[in-house]
């Protein structure tokens, strides 16, 4: 196994009386495009803070490679942090903004030239060397930061939010763009995110966190599938929670329902009192499934590339995605009496929340 690029032990974070981090232990592989996802406050931007020695841990060890670089300076460590605001030189052709890393570092002549254009041509920005930044847009703005840190070759891209002030339509576009840029170039890429979408369209592995620690960290496959607790369920995406009590190896019976089965290692050994969850696209509206539950439509939104059904149940409201493969193919309408139903497999389990409320 080769050394992760970043390596977080047993590291916290205090700001006075606050825990901003708390005892967080983390890897990052080389190579890879990782994410911190989470609400805002959760630790994730003072994480990456640390990792680019910004901010120093209070605790623990902070690792780039074999070194330890923990209470070094932001300029003895071999990353570059582009942020949401860009902070461009404005008097600086972009080319110039590019080429600023390398001259410190008395890059010059047509190596020099090379390796900016080599760059700007990877951002997408060949030709422009001669712009201000005030003659280019938000996104193009973005790929000159961009540019200028990835110039350096550093071991590590951190980002920091760095999509927050682009519309959406940019923002989307850009995912897809700094995924190709990192696979480009192949330099880890650390990526702070409120935004689950766009931690899930970029990344190989997430870091889910909440109160200054890591609730799951997995790829976006595991963490959708297979969310580990309540919180990392309800904030990658809409999640139907139902609670019931277990009540065999693959079964669970819900508090104001029938029975459901689920996989036994969804269930993984649990006992006690439960929380069922069921994705809404997984949810068929008509009995074609083994788990049923009956209910009656309550709301229906037409969303583009399906329509969302909210059903009440007897065991609250559970919110329901169809296709819309085809038009005219959704027969049903609010006060529609309807069955629900949902395969085994399609579930999840994760420990009620109900207790610790």
């Amino acid at each position: 196994m080769s050394t992760p690029d970043v390596r977080l032990v047993d590291v916290t974070k205090r700001f006075d009386d606050v825990v901003a981090v708390d005892d967080l232990s983390l890897d990052v592989e080389s190579g890879s495009f990782f994410a911190l996802l989470g609400p805002s406050g959760c630790g994730k931007t003072t994480t990456l803070r640390m990792i680019g020695g910004f901010e120093q841990p209070s605790e623990g060890c902070i690792f780039l490679g074999e070194r330890e670089v923990s209470g070094l300076p932001a300029y003895k460590r071999d990353v570059n942090t582009v942020f949401q605001s860009y902070a461009l030189f404005p008097h600086l052709s972009v080319f110039e903004n590019v080429a600023f890393g390398l001259r410190r570092r008395s890059v010059r002549g047509e190596t020099l030239r090379g390796r900016v254009e080599a760059m700007l041509k990877i951002v997408g920005l060949a030709g422009m060397g001669r712009r201000k930044p005030r003659q280019l847009s938000g996104g193009q703005q973005q790929r000159v930061a961009l540019a200028r840190a990835l110039v350096n070759k550093p071991q590590v891209l951190l980002l920091d939010e760095p999509l927050g002030a682009l519309d959406l339509k940019l923002r989307k576009q850009m995912q897809l763009e700094l995924k190709a840029i990192q696979h480009d170039v192949g330099i880890t890429f650390i990526h702070v995110t409120h935004d689950q979408e766009e931690a899930m369209t970029m990344a190989d592995r997430i870091a889910v966190m909440n109160d200054g620690r890591i609730e799951q960290l997995g790829t976006p496959t595991e963490l959708y599938e297979t969310p580990a607790t309540a919180y990392v369920a309800g904030f990658l995406g809409v999640s139907n929670l139902i609670h019931g009590t277990v009540s065999g190896s693959d079964s669970v019976r819900l508090d104001r329902g029938p029975e459901v089965r689920v996989s036994a290692a969804a269930l993984n050994g649990r006992t006690g009192h439960v929380a069922v969850g069921i994705r809404p696209e997984k949810i068929e509206l008509g009995n074609g499934q083994p788990n049923a539950l009956e209910g009656k439509i309550v709301e229906q939104a037409y969303v583009g590339v399906a329509t969302q059904y909210i059903v009440e149940t007897d065991c609250g409201r559970l919110t329901v995605y169809r296709q819309n493969a085809s038009p005219g193919l959704n027969g049903a309408s609010p006060g529609d009496r309807t069955t629900l139903s949902w395969s085994p497999d399609s579930s999840f389990v994760v420990d009620s929340m109900e207790e610790s409320e």
